[in-house]
């Protein structure tokens, strides 16, 4: 069986969320089902089909180093936040909406990448139905045109990664939202909303301990470039 054969089974697997399969038996399910499903979050940016959006090693070795069980203490102190760290600490999803469409695509600059392709028309047609849903919270169309965007691989976009996630948020996919918002990061590191939208998800995943540690990260990002 070769390499490509064995991502797609593991993509596979990831999606049916099915840790029995993936896990070593060795461990012989001494883990949590949060330490699983974090560590698959992780495989699977690690395995996405297109391999500009693919984290390095560092990137995937910092996530597995900050800890991923959970908190027994769920209480969560954060100073310090903005505006949109706040509302993503409050879980107001609508709030968070309301400072996304007002930034725009501020994130992608210096950052984004797209290839000229015969698909660019279309493309460029995703993004502009994309956005008048995400802007009417029309989220289920948001979706479809973003995924159109991210799938064709022409156009390599945090901000894009970023609605995509406050949209399946919406409609209550945090798993997925998650996904997004960490290869938003992957994209940009340098761009907090990335790690606010990621606290956003891990704080309804009921992740308290993550949540904290991407709160404290991004406050001290805001504040390193502040300081520029």
């Amino acid at each position: 069986m070769n390499l490509h054969t064995l991502c797609l089974q593991a993509l596979h697997l990831i999606e049916g969320k099915n840790f029995q399969m993936l896990t070593d038996s060795h461990l012989e399910a001494h883990f949590s089902n949060d330490d699983a499903a974090e560590l698959l979050r992780i495989a699977s940016c690690c395995l996405h089909t297109e391999p500009r959006q693919r984290p390095n090693a560092t990137w995937v070795s910092s996530r597995v180093l900050l800890g991923i069980s959970k908190d027994p203490t769920p209480a969560i102190q954060i100073s310090n936040l903005s505006p949109l760290g706040n509302a993503c600490f409050r879980v107001d999803l609508n709030g968070i909406h309301e400072i996304l469409e007002r930034i725009g695509y501020s994130g992608d600059e210096g950052f984004a990448d797209m290839m000229q392709t015969s698909q660019l028309h279309d493309i460029l047609n995703s993004q502009k139905h994309g956005d008048e849903a995400f802007r009417a919270k029309d989220f289920t169309t948001a979706i479809e045109c973003y995924t159109n965007i991210i799938e064709s691989g022409t156009m390599v976009s945090t901000t894009i990664h970023v609605r995509r996630c406050l949209s399946y948020l919406m409609i209550n996919k945090a798993q997925e939202a998650l996904l997004d918002a960490m290869q938003a990061q992957v994209i940009n590191p340098q761009w907090s909303t990335a790690l606010y939208l990621q606290a956003a998800c891990l704080i309804i995943l009921e992740m308290e301990k993550d949540a904290k540690e991407v709160l404290k990260e991004a406050v001290s990002l805001d504040s390193k470039t502040k300081g520029k």
